[in-house]
């Protein structure tokens, strides 16, 4: 069994709703069944049928997946101004939450909650949970420029924990995107690095420290902080730097980090698996930015038991997410 923890879809409600966004972060229609993504400092080009649903499923079916957990990509509601936010995060809860109803063997679903409002991000993470059946919070790099460890949103991560609802990261154009965004390095680079620094914000401003029992997934192997983790390690231990607010190494709060297998390469794959263990992989593809029969493949070339290939293509995650 294969259970795809990261696989995207995108309302064409929601595109509509982004191009009445005033800040920077829209979104407009181009023809022909194509839109563009745009943020201050970089623009995607993509198509609804990119996102069509029944494509996702053939898609699937040929890859011999059988469960995909679906989420909106970037930008999430915490990019819209205050009184689109809610709105946008309740069109996307329903839209996935539909798709889970018509599928219910075939997809899960995640939860895009209104960050920027921590009392309405709580009620919307209550009413997708206990009414739409979400499985998860979606959480991005910063929002709309906050970092992720603003105290403001502290409330959110206890309500998270106390509902035993996974927080998981998905990446966004960094803030200070301005700096790399020549020669496309903002999705080449920026995207990991900008994640990574949000979750190491978590571990260094203690929020995983308070909140021991609170789940976190963090993408794409981790960014960069499994390969880092020796040297901000010695940081905190050795010259006592960022020590603040935990009392253990960073290393070790980021073991107890679930981390997903989105990354197209083998030794990268190998790296997360050596560092975190089969325990705390989760097998996942990025539908449909990658042919996800790569990441397939990927996990099948894996030096690992198939008792381990069992626990990362699927084990971990129907326990983590409550997948049957």
């Amino acid at each position: 069994m294969l259970i795809d923890c990261q696989n995207h879809v995108f309302p064409r409600e929601y595109v509509e709703l982004l191009g009445r966004n005033p800040h920077p972060t829209r979104a407009a229609e181009l023809g022909d069944g194509a839109f563009a993504i745009r943020f201050e400092t970089q623009e995607f080009r993509v198509t609804h049928a990119m996102y069509d649903p029944q494509q996702k499923l053939r898609d699937m079916d040929r890859c011999r997946i059988d469960v995909a957990l679906l989420s909106i990509n970037m930008p999430g509601p915490c990019m819209l101004a205050d009184d689109l936010a809610v709105g946008g995060a309740r069109l996307i809860n329903d839209y996935i939450a539909d798709l889970t109803r018509r599928h219910p063997d075939r997809f899960a679903g995640l939860a895009s909650i209104p960050w920027q409002l921590p009392d309405e991000a709580i009620r919307e993470m209550d009413r997708a949970a206990d009414e739409q059946g979400l499985r998860g919070v979606v959480l991005y790099s910063h929002v709309r420029g906050r970092p992720v460890d603003d105290p403001a949103f502290g409330p959110v991560y206890a309500h998270a924990e106390a509902k035993g609802l996974p927080i998981v990261f998905h990446p966004t154009v960094p803030a200070w995107g301005a700096a790399i965004k020549d020669h496309w390095m903002i999705p080449m680079m920026g995207l990991q690095v900008d994640t990574s620094f949000a979750l190491l914000r978590l571990i260094l401003a203690g929020v995983l420290e308070r909140h021991p029992r609170l789940q976190v997934v963090m993408p794409h192997v981790g960014g960069v902080l499994p390969y880092m983790m020796g040297r901000i390690d010695n940081q905190t231990e050795v010259m006592g730097r960022g020590r603040e607010h935990i009392t253990r190494p960073p290393s070790s709060y980021l073991r107890d980090v679930y981390l997903d297998t989105v990354t197209p390469s083998a030794q990268s794959l190998r790296f997360a698996y050596e560092f975190s263990g089969a325990g705390k992989l989760l097998f996942a593809t990025d539908h449909p930015w990658v042919d996800s029969k790569l990441f397939v493949d990927l996990l099948n070339g894996l030096e690992a038991s198939a008792e381990e290939k069992a626990q990362i293509g699927s084990a971990n995650a129907a326990a983590l997410f409550r997948i049957a």
